[in-house]
């Protein structure tokens, strides 16, 4: 028979290091440590963050893995260590007889003293046998609902995980759409701008150079009268009367 030490050695292998209970549902992280699945789930709600509490690892997207062997062992562990009190307990305190009933009443084991006792007087009993299918049955039921409603979860868990890589999966494809519209737009608008461009440059051109004509019978113009000017200066210069009339009754002539 193993001795109290082995024994005790062997149970811890079986604790969760953040509850410091018995392993329900264990779980294995990636890193290779060993947490309850409720116990690591909060742990990573409270510090918003998914990291090993034992090595600090942290994962980007944790993947978890249940412990079939830990599980095993964790529920051994259990029961030893409920054998354990049960052995310390096998005696009512009060009276040191053998417990044999179950008051449903108060919800405690008692002796057969106690059931005739003033303090259970009309108080419901159980043998310890019954009570324990009963309660057993009940446990078992409660597990069996909770294992369909974790079942449910996770496949809502899987649906809602579905759901996300498509609306991902939609965003990125919508993304590339946009993309690929605005870069044909700005092509076309690119196009339209240059060919605008283009027009603008002919017509310009075509005004200036009809304005440049226009310019130079203008400054042809101003050099005649120009000329004429200087012309009529020098007339007006003129000193010599007779000369004057002279020229001057040519022209009127010509």
């Amino acid at each position: 028979m193993a001795s109290k030490d082995a024994v005790e050695s062997w149970t811890e292998e079986a604790v969760c290091p953040i509850c410091l209970d018995f392993f329900t549902d264990p779980v294995t992280l990636e890193c290779g440590h060993n947490f309850c699945r409720s116990c690591i789930t909060q742990s990573w709600d409270r510090e918003e963050r998914n990291t090993c509490p034992e090595c600090r690892a942290e994962f980007e997207e944790p993947i978890i893995r249940i412990s079939w062997a830990l599980t095993r062992l964790s529920d051994k562990a259990r029961k030893l260590s409920l054998n354990r009190k049960d052995e310390r307990k096998l005696q009512c305190e009060e009276h040191q007889e053998e417990l044999k009933l179950f008051c449903e009443t108060d919800k405690k084991l008692i002796c057969v003293i106690c059931a005739a006792s003033q303090e259970h007087k009309s108080h419901g009993f159980t043998v310890i046998a019954e009570a324990v299918e009963i309660y057993k049955n009940q446990v078992k039921s409660s597990f069996e609902s909770l294992t369909k409603k974790k079942s449910e979860t996770e496949q809502m868990e899987q649906q809602q995980k579905l759901k996300i890589s498509g609306v991902r999966e939609e965003s990125h494809n919508l993304q590339s759409d946009f993309k690929a519209w605005f870069a044909k737009l700005h092509q076309i608008l690119s196009e339209k701008e240059n060919r605008l461009l283009r027009d603008l440059q002919e017509e310009t051109k075509n005004i200036v150079n009809e304005m440049t004509i226009k310019l130079t019978e203008i400054q042809n113009n101003l050099n005649d009268v120009q000329r004429e000017l200087v012309e009529l200066q020098e007339r007006m210069d003129q000193k010599d009367s007779v000369l004057f009339l002279k020229d001057e009754a040519g022209r009127k002539s010509r």
